[in-house]
């Protein structure tokens, strides 16, 4: 095993991680954006506020993408057993 092997997978690993998260991410920072202009134009500094829509908001997107998220996890996982003999040799 080259080391350009090693971090052609590692990238690969981390390419497939960070859509992963990003999915996640994205819609809770931008409600939590939407929450916290909310927050700043009425003048409402609780901050437990914002962690109920985030909360929800995550939930929902794993609901919606967590069939398309398992798939890509596994088609990764699979296409690497599947590289084992072409990586070693």
């Amino acid at each position: 095993m080259t080391p350009e092997t090693v971090l052609t997978v590692f990238q690969q690993t981390l390419e497939v991680l960070a859509l992963l998260i990003m999915v996640i991410l994205l819609p809770a920072l931008l409600v939590g954006l939407l929450v916290a202009m909310f927050q700043a134009a009425t003048q409402i500094n609780e901050q437990t506020l914002s962690f109920i829509p985030k909360l929800l908001v995550t939930l929902g997107v794993l609901l919606l993408a967590g069939p398309w998220m398992l798939q890509l996890l596994l088609d990764f996982t699979i296409r690497l057993f599947n590289n084992i003999p072409l990586l070693i040799g």
